[in-house]
């Protein structure tokens, strides 16, 4: 039986997918867009079905059905690697997607410890937020995600690993910071400072709805950091769920992390997978391993 494709046009689909656009396909893998093109055309000419829509202006989309394949052929991918290689038994590589929140936190120390214990295993970090991670599990361009158990979609499967307290970030010297506690309605009265990333803003906003006073929003950010200072800095409150200390911002400020009252919602540190994930024995070896991590006595 013939195969129809070779490594090559493999090679340039992916790139395709992950850059969309032909020209920086071509770029990247120092070959002309022309050819990139062909390689497209052959592709959609094999599978019998259109793997992207081009779109003016946004370039190269994959549709539903791209999808798949595309996730089918990174695994595919990862296979003739490792075979090519020269490994033997079970590939031992691992795509880790990472929340950006929590990856600072814990995503170093975790990787380090389980690659200390198995020695011939990969791990490759990616960074997004909650959208992108759970995009890059269902392309299959990650194998598993640290990440908050925020708006799971129904296809992803996650283990949960700890409770994520939320809390409250106040400024030396506010008129709050000595409390043992604080509660929605103190916070509702001041102006606040709030994490923008998808699923985030809105649990964060949750924690404040039930107060009498009206939220004013004062700033917005990515950046958990840059929260950390502009609160240091007395721009407003802030809340988090990352496990941070008290301590100082970039800028040398010191910062005061203080409990919510009463029982805010609580979400889970958890890893996320789609089902077929843990068939390799590396995804497992790693949850494992993270079970272990974030609850050493259980």
């Amino acid at each position: 039986m013939n195969i129809p494709l070779n490594f090559r046009q493999v090679e340039i689909l992916l790139a395709v997918a992950d850059t969309g656009s032909t020209a920086a396909a071509s770029r990247a893998l120092n070959t002309s867009q022309p050819s990139v093109s062909l390689a497209i055309a052959r592709c959609e000419e094999v599978f019998g079905q259109k793997l992207f829509i081009r779109i003016p202006g946004r370039g190269m989309e994959l549709t539903p059905f791209g999808q798949h394949k595309v996730a089918q052929l990174r695994e595919l991918e990862k296979q003739a690697r490792w075979m090519l290689c020269g490994g033997e038994g079970t590939p031992e590589f691992l795509n880790l997607g990472v929340f950006s929140t929590l990856g600072p936190r814990y995503a170093p120390r975790l990787v380090r410890g389980f690659l200390n214990a198995r020695p011939g295993a990969k791990v490759c970090l990616l960074e997004g937020d909650l959208q992108t991670l759970f995009d890059w599990l269902t392309e299959g361009r990650i194998d598993l995600a640290l990440m908050y158990d925020f708006g799971i979609p129904s296809d992803v499967v996650i283990t949960p690993l700890i409770a994520a307290e939320p809390y409250a970030l106040l400024q030396q010297g506010h008129r709050l910071a000595r409390q043992t506690s604080v509660s929605a309605e103190d916070l509702a009265q001041e102006p606040v400072i709030l994490m923008n990333l998808p699923h985030s803003r809105g649990y964060f906003l949750s924690l404040l709805q039930n107060a009498r006073f009206p939220v004013r929003v004062a700033h917005e950010t990515s950046s958990i950091e840059m929260l950390r200072s502009m609160v240091a800095n007395g721009f407003g409150v802030g809340l988090l769920a990352t496990d941070l200390p008290d301590g100082r911002c970039y800028d040398g400020s010191p910062v005061i992390r203080v409990p919510l009252a009463g029982r805010p919602p609580r979400h889970q540190i958890a890893m996320a997978h789609r089902s077929a994930a843990l068939k390799r024995p590396i995804t497992q070896a790693f949850t494992a391993f993270a079970k272990n991590f974030f609850n050493p006595s259980s």
